[in-house]
């Protein structure tokens, strides 16, 4: 990290988006741990529910339309959105959202139901300076999945999130980051999209309420040991 990056406190919001098992807990949180020494980093996750409505569903042995699912999780996504951006509005540093409403609108699309009013006006509302999506395949992202073993997706509904993210009119502003590479690289990635929040990567970063950002150079060198961890979607 460079002697200007840690002396900064200008406040910065990075939204990670991407399908299930795309890494964006796991990035987020080890975002933050590489971050936090050299400079303020507060992480934040805007869930939407939608893993524990799922496993009340499966015990109850109770099925939703899907519209009314999206009700459901579009508020707990919205409440939680407006709830952090409150809380990064009085934090200075860098602030890492696991998720935003760009992922429910995702959502929507998957489920054939439109990006949504009310979510498309929150989220002109509530912006962020960077979006990054962590496109991972639909295979991978399956196959990690799987393996976690905490939840359950379909391929046919992985692939069917994916279209819905590219299908976002907002989709050509985010930065995409591969995400089937290891998790190291991923980092490294994420950094230098941070490094570069303008045009030219030797210009200060600047904030979507004015702030000036120093560039950061990426600090990961693949010699960190990062615990994974997962939280409710």
């Amino acid at each position: 990290m460079t002697p200007a990056a840690q002396s900064t406190t200008a406040r910065f919001i990075v939204v990670l988006a991407g399908i299930d098992g795309a890494g964006k807990t796991t990035a987020a949180h080890a975002l933050g741990r590489l971050l936090g020494p050299s400079r303020p980093t507060l992480v934040l996750a805007n869930h939407s529910g939608r893993r524990t409505l799922a496993a009340w569903l499966d015990r109850s042995g109770r099925t939703l339309p899907a519209c009314v699912l999206d009700v459901a999780e579009s508020a707990v996504r919205s409440v939680n959105v407006i709830a952090n951006h409150l809380r990064a509005r009085r934090f200075d540093g860098v602030v890492i959202m696991d998720r935003h409403l760009h992922c429910q609108q995702a959502l929507r699309v998957a489920r054939g139901l439109g990006r949504g009013r009310v979510l498309s006006a929150l989220a002109r509302m509530l912006p962020a300076d960077t979006v990054v999506f962590l496109d991972a395949s639909p295979e991978e992202a399956h196959r990690r999945i799987t393996a976690r073993g905490t939840d359950a997706e379909s391929l046919e509904h992985l692939r069917a999130y994916r279209e819905g993210y590219l299908a976002l009119p907002e989709f050509a502003g985010f930065h995409r980051v591969a995400a089937d590479a290891p998790l190291l690289a991923v980092l490294d990635d994420i950094e230098e999209v941070i490094s570069r929040g303008t045009p030219s990567v030797e210009d200060p970063l600047i904030g979507a309420h004015g702030c000036t950002f120093p560039a950061v150079a990426g600090h990961s060198g693949g010699t960190a040991t990062l615990a994974r961890v997962e939280v409710d979607h």
